[in-house]
């Protein structure tokens, strides 16, 4: 499955298959140090490696999925050399990471351009972090149209 058609769902632990709810206890002892290799980790909990395998990078504690919030910001910038540049400048150094970026082709001086940015670093909140778009020198807008 691509990431473009990724699905997430919020499901209680309870219903979970057992295959799944040791392949969580595996990862929770890796992370909390409580074991040194998946071979012990797997052992301890009774889960093959291979199912362990099979599931681990699919499996995210929900907290660290909000933590990891993405907001797509749309510009619109003069069309001089170098502002785009400044812009993700902006972005980095406010702890921001740009995931994806899309600029159209300028018409009559403006250029418009959307950007994918993961929020879960920044260093002030979004709507500073929009506010300071807005003025720098030639942006003429920016917008938040979607968060995921």
């Amino acid at each position: 499955m691509s990431k473009r058609e990724e699905k997430f769902y919020l499901i209680r632990s309870d219903i979970l298959p057992e295959s799944i709810a040791k392949t969580i206890e595996v990862k929770k002892l890796l992370e909390a140090g409580e074991v040194d290799t998946v071979h012990e980790a797997v052992e301890r909990v009774g889960l093959s490696r291979s199912a362990f395998y099979k599931y681990k990078d699919g499996i995210f504690p929900f907290n660290a999925m909000m933590r990891e919030e993405i907001m797509t910001v749309m510009l619109t910038l003069d069309h001089r050399s170098g502002i785009l540049s400044k812009v993700l400048q902006l972005v980095a150094d406010q702890g921001g990471n740009v995931l994806t970026i899309n600029q159209t082709i300028p018409l009559q001086g403006i250029a418009n351009v959307s950007m994918s940015v993961e929020m879960a670093n920044l260093k002030i909140s979004s709507t500073e972090f929009l506010d300071n778009l807005q003025q720098f020198t030639g942006v003429r807008k920016a917008m938040i149209v979607g968060r995921g």
